[in-house]
């Protein structure tokens, strides 16, 4: 899902470029002597691994903002010159969202809130019409100014900047989304059949690793810190 919904808001940054949807007008690829636009990615992770695929296959300009070194050097491997990555400390994230036309958030902690890495200021800062993609509106967005939308009303004018921060994007592409999720799940679903619970936790670590709950505890330490309570691990539990 995180692979779709990034290459989702790559189009979906592009589309609300357009003046008719309420964007600033800067075509992705630009034009021979006119700048393409500037995608700017707060993660590079699968999200933003994704977006930026996307983005730079349609021409153009991608910064990555990540904080792992080892990931900024994987990126700059596969990737192809129109994108380039930077340690996504206070001023890289100030610096490049100010030169915006499209920013994606794409920042992701399994099981806990998403870091608040724009606030409000630096939002009234960005280029007057530029868009925000908020992927992880999800577990709370990584921009302030960011409120969960619908797919039937996905966009909102905030300080001046175009806002999609539409939870559960791949919804929007749900045949593609459905069998993606069941060429990966099904395999796990046969294991279940197979051995049961809880006795498939020992057969797979995968599975054991997905649990968030079990017997009314809290197993998984994001969702339990989230949720302000306690966890126990799951292998005293069985």
């Amino acid at each position: 899902m995180s692979e779709i919904a990034g290459r989702i808001a790559a189009l979906m940054g592009a589309y609300y470029q357009a003046n008719p949807q309420g964007g600033r007008g800067v075509l992705f690829g630009g034009m021979p002597g006119v700048l393409p636009a500037h995608v700017v990615v707060l993660g590079g992770g699968t999200v933003g691994e994704n977006a930026a695929r996307v983005a730079a296959g349609m021409g153009s300009r991608v910064t990555i903002l990540e904080r792992r070194s080892e990931r900024m050097r994987y990126l700059d491997e596969i990737m192809g010159s129109n994108v380039s990555t930077l340690m996504a400390d206070a001023d890289s994230v100030r610096n490049a969202v100010l030169a915006a036309d499209i920013l994606i958030g794409a920042v992701h902690i399994p099981g806990a809130r998403t870091p608040m890495l724009v606030n409000r200021a630096l939002v009234k800062k960005m280029k007057p019409r530029s868009v925000i993609v908020d992927v992880a509106i999800d577990q709370g967005g990584s921009v302030e100014t960011s409120r969960p939308t619908s797919h039937s009303k996905p966009t909102y004018l905030k300080e001046g900047v175009l806002h999609y921060c539409v939870p559960n994007m791949p919804g929007a592409f749900a045949r593609t989304s459905t069998l993606a999720l069941t060429n990966v799940t099904l395999p796990y679903v046969l294991q279940i059949a197979q051995h049961g619970i809880p006795a498939v936790f020992q057969e797979s670590k995968d599975l054991a690793r997905g649990v968030q709950c079990f017997q009314g505890h809290v197993v998984c330490e994001p969702v339990a810190r989230a949720q302000k309570r306690e966890s126990k691990a799951l292998d005293d539990l069985l």
